[in-house]
């Protein structure tokens, strides 16, 4: 099989954008991408876009947005994914998918949300879209009262862990102030985070302001080429492990604090690649909330089910730690516009193996592990990254 290589990639700036809509956001990285690669529309074979949207905008089909900023891609196939908070590895697993079927040699992945111009209401009833309304669809605090519900559960069954979540927010906010594209860009520190206050309220208790990501505007774009495109290019980043695997929607309906979609994806990434996490120099994982990181260490394997904490305060996934995690700050500190996230996940690895991270930089970094889910780690999507060229 040829397979899919990252061979080049864009990313501008997360946080409350003047551009009013993904249209605009898409423009900025999709040419800055192929730039990137050395190449031009013309090249391309075909277009994945990531963006949920479920009513942050009216105009939809994304997809086809993606030709209106380049002429040379106005006749281009153009396919746009959706798949909640995973919806950006949904785009770009499809697109190399597309690639290592033989059906294209170039594909562009874009991935974008437009986010901040609906009141919080309204966007907190959006993201629950990402639950099973069926039966969550009155929890309080909307898709952020899913995971204060999930902390509560966590606490129950190991003890409150409150002041955990708050080195984990503390440590991603630290890292987040050497990354440009962050939207928080504040070491707000460990006894800010770990304290109620009028500035630090509650969202859905257990969860503090600090323990939840933020609100987004931002767009992210990689270049994928096959294996034989990618040894004529500039730079190759290899996906030594790529797995996908789901869980049942309804938290009703599984154990909601075992994230075992998440687990499994990432022991059968580890088992495909013939490594153990010793191997990887550092994660980027989906802390679209102080606890889905906690839990997310067990669900790697850094930790026995319950003793996450330990990890914390171990000093493990610091950034100097024997496996830094979320170096560039995170969904906590970059910002989390959900159909870019996936994107700008495995961006941030790649700048990181090409040793071009700038001050988020982990020395000597050769394979880095992508850790992104959709809803409440039901679209599990985990990739192991390795520079070969």
């Amino acid at each position: 099989m040829n397979k899919a290589m990252i061979v080049g990639w864009s990313h501008i700036p997360f946080g409350k954008l003047m551009e009013p809509d993904t249209e605009t956001l898409m423009a900025q990285v999709s040419g800055a991408a192929l730039a990137h690669a050395g190449i031009t529309g013309k090249d391309v074979d075909g277009i994945y876009v990531g963006v949920m949207n479920n009513g942050f905008q009216k105009q939809d089909f994304q997809g086809a947005l993606v030709a209106l900023a380049d002429p040379d891609l106005a006749h281009v196939p153009a396919t746009r994914l959706e798949n909640a908070c995973a919806t950006g590895s949904a785009a770009l697993y499809t697109a190399m998918d597309f690639i290592e079927s033989g059906r294209g040699r170039i594909a562009l992945v874009v991935g974008a949300e437009k986010m901040t111009t609906r009141p919080n209401a309204e966007i907190g009833d959006i993201l629950l879209n990402a639950s099973y309304r069926k039966e969550e669809a009155d929890i309080k605090g909307g898709f952020a009262g899913v995971f204060g519900q999930i902390a509560s559960a966590y606490f129950s069954r190991y003890g409150d862990r409150s002041h955990e979540l708050a080195v984990i927010a503390a440590k991603n906010h630290r890292n987040g102030v050497a990354n440009p594209y962050a939207q928080l860009r504040k070491d707000l520190g460990v006894a800010f985070c770990d304290e109620v206050s009028e500035k630090n309220p509650y969202v859905a208790e257990p969860l503090r302001r600090t323990d939840c990501s933020l609100v987004s505007d931002g767009a992210a774009a990689i270049v994928l080429a096959d294996e034989e495109t990618a040894a004529n290019m500039r730079r190759a980043i290899a996906f030594k492990a790529r797995q996908h695997v789901n869980d049942i929607l309804p938290l009703s309906r599984r154990d909601p604090i075992a994230f075992e979609g998440a687990a499994r994806a990432w022991r059968q990434a580890l088992s495909q690649a013939g490594i153990t996490l010793d191997d990887l120099s550092l994660v980027e994982t989906h802390d679209c909330f102080t606890i889905a990181e906690l839990i997310e260490y067990e669900a790697m394997g850094l930790a026995e089910p319950g003793q996450g904490h330990r990890v914390v305060r171990e000093g493990i996934t610091q950034k100097d730690g024997r496996l830094p995690v979320n170096p560039s700050g995170g969904l906590k500190a970059k910002g989390h516009p959900v159909g870019a996230t996936g994107v700008s996940m495995h961006v941030m690895a790649c700048m990181q193996l090409t040793d071009t991270a700038g001050d988020m930089q982990i020395p000597g970094a050769t394979m880095a592990g992508v850790f992104n889910m959709g809803g409440a780690a039901v679209a599990n999507y985990v990739s192991v990254l390795e520079r070969m060229k």
